[in-house]
């Protein structure tokens, strides 16, 4: 029961990395208010997670008057927040600068980036009541790029740059903030994006290849590490980019060596 009588603020927590929070956050003893934009996400997910210690509230991270009072309701509800995690997140377009249109750029933003302005400038205020912390679902490709999706890496990038500074802001007040870096994980969003992908049929090989350890993994694996640091056993920790990557940035070298490997032995055969 590492989070007994804790209440999580969990956005994008009505599937993929966001659910799988919700299970464990809520197995170790929490309290949580989940926040979907969509009502069809929160149904489903009331329906697998029925219990009177959730509120399910519909809200849109990236509209700032949603957010404010989903706040106002979680205390009114349970009477404080102990931990904010910042994981609603969309990846579309799979595109190049060039080639994103000034709508996607501004809706990555809005979502990925001004929904952590938005919890963080209405919730920080509960958060010095509590000396709680803040955990931002952030990715490794905010570190090291990835081929056309330029708008979609310059968010995680920013989730990470915010993360550490954000850490350094809220410190004197005794608020950690961290965040997670995963690589591939599958979810429903990951299933849509890798039917965009130019090689479509390769992709389940591409994203078991890039993972040092062999494999994509489902969201559980993340879900365990988000668990960690937003629990006591973390309090030690803060500005952490924490990578749940089962070493996909030595695995993106691998598989570069590969074809590197490759390459040559058909060198050697002419």
């Amino acid at each position: 029961m590492l989070l007994k009588n804790k209440v999580i603020f969990l956005t994008g927590g009505t599937e993929g990395i966001g659910f799988e929070c919700a299970k464990i956050y809520h197995a170790a003893g929490a309290k949580l208010s989940i926040i979907s934009n969509t009502q069809a996400s929160i149904d489903e997910a009331r329906l697998k997670l029925l219990n009177d210690d959730i509120l399910y509230i519909k809200a849109d991270v990236a509209v700032a008057a949603d957010i404010q009072q989903a706040i106002i309701e979680t205390v009114g509800y349970f009477g404080k927040i102990d931990v904010i995690h910042n994981n609603a997140g969309i990846s579309n377009p799979s595109k190049a600068v060039h080639e994103t249109t000034e709508q996607e750029w501004n809706t990555l933003f809005d979502v990925n980036v001004k929904g952590v302005f938005n919890t963080t400038r209405f919730g920080i205020d509960e958060l010095k009541k509590t000396r709680g912390n803040i955990l931002n679902t952030g990715s490794l490709v905010g570190e090291i790029g990835q081929e056309i999706h330029a708008a979609y890496s310059a968010t995680k990038g920013a989730i990470s740059a915010l993360t550490k500074s954000m850490a350094l802001d809220y410190a004197p007040y005794g608020i950690r903030v961290n965040a997670v870096a995963p690589a591939g994980v599958w979810t429903p969003m990951l299933r849509v994006w890798s039917q965009q992908q130019p090689d479509a049929n390769s992709i389940e090989n591409y994203l078991d290849d890039i993972h040092a350890l062999g494999y994509c993994p489902e969201g559980d694996v993340v879900a365990d590490a988000c668990l960690f640091l937003v629990s006591d056993q973390a309090r030690f920790i803060t500005g952490c980019i924490l990578p749940v990557s089962g070493g996909a940035e030595l695995g993106y070298r691998r598989v570069i060596h590969q074809t590197v490997q490759s390459i040559q032995e058909k060198k050697d055969l002419i």
